[in-house]
């Protein structure tokens, strides 16, 4: 159904209920993930946290949530499992009565030269950042209710093309590939589907096997001399999860300070 239009031409404000806004989190017991269930859960969201297997993590995940003024539970998934997402899915609506914001920042990295690169690790790649991507919006796109947004991950790395960043790239070039088509595909619905790409971000999987002269150049790389922050980028997720941010759909937003 269309979105109502006010005499003014703005588009009319969203029915929603006096319960808490809901947010799935996939990948929200590390790094970026967890930093958004943390800033989602201050904005007033429930939030279910995503996990794969560090059930600590994600249970400090949960704490922090609770520490910034929201609720939250974990629930382990594995994004390519149907079945599982199924489930997550069903927890989030069970638990707290629906789902209005996704955000799967679930993903995997493995670095190495195109010509070297072991065809089963590519294939554990492209499992959890392509088939999990798509696992987890297909759920998302028949139960997130109106007002809400979709908020998948990509990277800069896709537009920089690093050296060894190839089957990594690979998988986050299909994701933003879905991302204008998710959000056409919405039409009517009045849900949003963007896609956040990081540049470098002092995360445990950006850190990963990096010496400190190659993160060093790399936080020159931006004219703000830094390396990006996991809170940097759950501000930008929070945006496009906020009413605020709901004339932004279809894009990708590259969140890296300047990197070209």
């Amino acid at each position: 159904m269309p979105v109502p239009i006010t005499l003014d031409g703005t588009a009319a404000p969203t029915r929603r209920s006096a319960s808490p806004r809901v947010a799935i989190v996939t990948g929200g017991s590390r790094g970026i993930g967890r930093r958004t269930v943390g800033r989602l859960a201050a904005d007033g969201y429930a939030v279910v946290v995503g996990y794969a297997d560090n059930r600590d993590e994600a249970e400090a995940a949960v704490q922090e949530a609770a520490t910034a003024g929201g609720r939250a539970i974990p629930v382990r998934a594995d994004v390519a499992d149907e079945h599982a997402v199924a489930a997550l899915f069903d927890t989030a609506e069970a638990e707290f009565g629906g789902v209005d914001v996704v955000v799967h920042a679930a993903g995997r990295m493995h670095l190495a030269p195109i010509a070297e690169l072991d065809l089963a690790v590519l294939d554990d790649l492209h499992r959890t950042n392509i088939r999990g991507t798509f696992v987890v919006v297909r759920q998302a796109a028949r139960r997130v209710r109106p007002g809400g947004a979709i908020v998948t991950f990509s990277t800069s790395v896709v537009g920089l093309a690093f050296p060894g960043y190839g089957a990594y790239a690979a998988g986050k070039g299909a994701v933003e590939a879905l991302t204008l088509i998710l959000a056409r595909e919405l039409r009517g619905r009045d849900v949003t589907a963007n896609t956040v790409a990081p540049g470098p971000t002092a995360t445990d999987l950006f850190l990963d096997g990096k010496d400190e002269e190659t993160i060093a150049r790399l936080a020159a790389r931006s004219p703000l001399e830094r390396l990006g922050t996991p809170t940097d980028i759950a501000e930008v997720v929070a945006f496009l999860a906020a009413p605020a941010g709901h004339w932004i759909n279809g894009q990708v937003v590259r969140a890296n300070g300047g990197i070209v």
